[in-house]
């Protein structure tokens, strides 16, 4: 069995990722999900995913294991941070991880397709026309931008799980990041798909 593993740097990303992928198996691949062994970890945080990742790596010993690592980019250098993951993956045995960085939070992702957070918070008070929404990896605060445009309704956990399940995944997410994850993990299903 083929086993595909997130390492997430908090809870929300989990539940923005267990609303996507099984849209994604159905939208980009003819895979059977019995055939996949999906894991999602979420660390403590970003300092906590950085120090244990290359031990938790190293040490899971199933063949035929993919590890997909996100991670905030917050205010650290982009490329930094996805070349140090990289090397860690790559120490622990596993060069051929994807590592994808959220610019700036997983937020950006939300904001990247404004009918989504209009779809999960009617309230919401954003147009996808406003300036500012149209390159949401720019935006400084994600998160805050996002409690502001709900009244205040946005909690991170809570909000992934209302959000994740309306975002598009055709490409018309305004958010880079996004679309960078979504074909990368695309990509790895459809491996998987050539082996099963």
């Amino acid at each position: 069995m083929k086993t595909l593993i997130f390492l997430l740097e908090e809870k929300s990303a989990k539940e923005c990722l267990t609303n996507l992928l099984p849209r994604l198996l159905e939208d980009r691949t003819n895979i059977d999900v019995t055939n996949i062994d999906i894991k999602y970890i979420p660390f403590e945080g970003k300092c906590d995913l950085d120090k244990r990742i290359e031990l938790y790596v190293r040490n899971w010993k199933r063949p035929e294991t993919k590890f997909v690592v996100l991670r905030d980019q917050d205010a650290g250098d982009c490329k930094k941070i996805k070349k140090t993951l990289a090397e860690k993956c790559a120490n622990a045995g596993h060069p051929d991880a994807l590592i994808r960085i959220a610019c700036r939070e997983l937020e950006s992702f939300y904001l990247g397709d404004i009918e989504a957070v209009r779809r999960a918070f009617p309230h919401c008070s954003a147009s996808p026309e406003t300036k500012k929404f149209r390159d949401p990896d720019d935006i400084g605060s994600p998160s805050d931008e996002l409690k502001k445009i709900t009244g205040g309704a946005y909690q991170k956990i809570k909000g992934s799980r209302e959000i994740a399940p309306f975002l598009k995944l055709d490409g018309s997410n305004r958010s880079k990041s996004f679309n960078a994850l979504v074909n990368g993990i695309s990509r790895i299903l459809k491996g998987f798909s050539a082996d099963l």
